[in-house]
């Protein structure tokens, strides 16, 4: 069998993706790889694929319980053998696994990281054999990752354990340069062998929200999207219990997620939104990366993350099925000081926290750009696209203003102060603040003082946008200062002008309605997905559902042509969802 005719047989593809086929061929030739592939580009296919064409066993490294659960039902869903080991299992379970693995009767193992720290259990490993090691979320073994796990670090010690020598293939959709490159170095993975794909998500539209109640946006949009299922992130657990007791009152079904419930309510909370029973989850990140449901239609986030890899992550859980969907930050200036209030008490060393300093200096320069938001996140990845055409800067009909003079002012403020100061300092001085530590430091007698105070508002707002675009840059650290780049003395010297929008106002968002037989099909997968303990995205993704809906399949073959439909999801289901499009056609001719 070919890697296109598994992909057809148990998968209901017909071609790959961009960067899979490349990827595969590189497994099957038994050569160590890395695979860069955003959220929803088919990573688990590209070792899912070669496993099914090795002659023996493929463990998989994967960081989430619920994760593998997910993962192993949808490859039971398509007949292939998968089982997981997890430490919610016991002995009897373990062995029983570990049998059927050294039988061949399993063609994948999906295990947590932590069991490689179990010296015990490594040398059960080594009683089996393996043909290819896959390593999920490869990010994790970086200590400049934003997801650092210590536990990856045992997989060196894991690979030269093995008898058989087996192929690796690390995959991770969120790796800096400086990431992969601590990947391919951990886990012997010539440099030739990286293989990155596009980071852009054109089915994500990229939104920016500033300056509105975030409450009032919240539920505006929620009430306008009634059928859609998505994830509302906030930092603190506060925060999170604020906002889900806010959705319950207004009648919202909203479920909670974070760190401080038990581990049975946090996996009850998970299981209700992946079975689409709370269509909505308002969570801190402990919601990770184990959220593998398909048909998430937005990801907003209430406050600013930690950095631009978690929220490319984070958002990225939107939209994996290929369909529209939104990803939408709503930013505050004041939400950093909870972001630099974890670095402050983090138990890293200076290093990693002037590091971290670092990424969330980043994310204010995003939420500040005018550029096109999926770009700039493409090229913060050390890539480049053409502009996404429908994020929140590239809908922008608003004329851009000459703010030359403005940009002049605040440059030559900052150069007043010797750059040794920060945004607010700086503002202060401009607008002619009172404030008892600029008279201490004389400021009042710096000749920018108060010559903006005519435009004490925009002051913040436009240092920030000079920021983002290059004019002025800032040091690291918990407290940064402002300093004036090449860029902006050309400014000064005025050699450059400078143009910016005036502020935004927050557009309405559109309702989108599903068709009457989505409807039909999506209450029969759920009623189908109840029946068997497995969450509704493991039966049918909803572009299949869409697809349905388009071809209209009247037999078998026909039901094939749907996207996501294999051999053994037409045995179990196709004369199921075939009666139920026929009959639903029937009804509607009636009326």
């Amino acid at each position: 069998m070919t890697p296109t005719e598994a992909l057809n047989h148990y998968f209901g593809y017909n071609t790959f993706k961009v960067g899979q086929k490349q990827i595969i061929d590189l497994v099957l030739a038994q050569q160590n790889t890395l695979a860069l592939l955003p959220t929803g580009g088919g990573k688990s296919l590209c070792y899912q694929i070669p496993a099914l064409l090795a002659p023996d066993l493929t463990l998989v490294i994967s960081p989430l319980i619920s994760l593998m659960k997910d993962q192993v039902d949808s490859l039971q869903q398509n007949g292939i053998k998968a089982a997981y080991l997890n430490s919610s299992q016991d002995l009897a379970t373990t062995n029983a696994v570990l049998a059927k693995a050294r039988n061949h009767e399993l063609k994948l193992l999906y295990i947590a990281p932590e069991r490689l720290e179990n010296q015990f259990f490594l040398e059960l490993l080594q009683t089996l054999r393996v043909s290819l090691v896959a390593v999920d979320e490869a990010h994790c073994i970086s200590q400049w990752g934003h997801d650092f796990r210590p536990s990856y670090l045992k997989l060196p010690e894991l690979l030269q354990n093995l008898t058989t020598s087996p192929t690796v293939i690390a995959l991770t959709a969120t790796a800096t340069p400086q990431v992969a490159h601590d990947i391919k170095q951990l886990l012997h993975i010539p440099l030739e062998n990286e293989v990155k794909t596009s980071f852009a998500r054109p089915n994500l539209s990229f939104k920016l929200v500033k300056g509105s109640d975030f409450e009032h946006y919240l539920l505006t949009y929620l009430q306008q999207n009634p059928h859609d299922s998505g994830i509302i992130y906030a930092s603190t657990r506060k925060k999170v219990e604020q906002l889900g007791a806010l959705l319950t009152k207004m009648g919202i079904k909203a479920g909670i997620y974070h760190a401080g419930l038990s581990e049975e309510v946090r996996k009850q909370k998970q299981e209700d939104f992946l079975y689409d029973r709370t269509p909505v989850m308002v969570a801190t990140n402990a919601f990770g990366m184990g959220i593998d449901k398909s048909n998430v239609r937005f990801v907003i986030h209430a406050q600013v993350p930690g950095s631009l890899e978690a929220y490319y992550q984070e958002a990225g859980r939107a939209g994996r099925d290929g369909l529209e969907s939104e990803a939408i930050l709503f930013y505050k200036d004041a939400d950093l000081q909870i972001q630099r209030f974890f670095i402050d008490n983090s138990s890293a060393d200076e290093a990693h926290r002037e590091h971290d300093y670092q990424k969330l200096q980043a994310l204010t320069r995003y939420a500040n750009t005018e550029e096109c938001l999926q770009r700039f996140l493409v090229q913060y990845f050390g890539q480049d696209c053409a502009a996404c055409g429908h994020c929140t800067n590239c809908t922008d009909t608003r004329e851009k203003q000459d703010i030359t003079k403005e940009a002049q002012m605040i440059l030559s403020c900052v150069i007043r102060v010797r750059s040794n100061f920060g945004k607010k300092i700086v503002a202060q001085v401009l607008a002619g603040s009172k404030a008892k530590r600029i008279l201490e430091l004389e400021f009042d007698q710096l000749s920018t003082y108060g010559i903006m105070r005519q435009k004490t508002k925009e002051i913040e707002t436009t240092i920030d946008f000079l920021t983002a675009s290059g004019y002025l840059t800032t040091s690291s650290g918990q407290f940064p200062t402002l300093h004036v780049t090449t860029k902006g003395y050309d400014v000064l010297r005025g050699n450059a002008s400078v143009y910016a929008r005036s502020e935004k106002v927050t557009k309405k968002e559109q309702t989108v309605t599903d068709s009457g037989l989505f409807e039909h099909l999506r209450k029969l997968r759920r009623q189908l997905a109840e029946a068997q303990h497995v969450p509704p995205f493991v039966i049918f993704s909803d572009q299949s559902l869409h697809d349905m809906c388009v071809l209209l399949p009247q037999n078998e073959f026909e039901f094939l042509e749907v996207k996501g439909v294999g051999h053994s999801k037409l045995e179990k289901y196709g004369q199921i969802f075939l009666d139920e499009i026929k009959e639903y056609e029937k009804n509607k001719e009636d009326i």
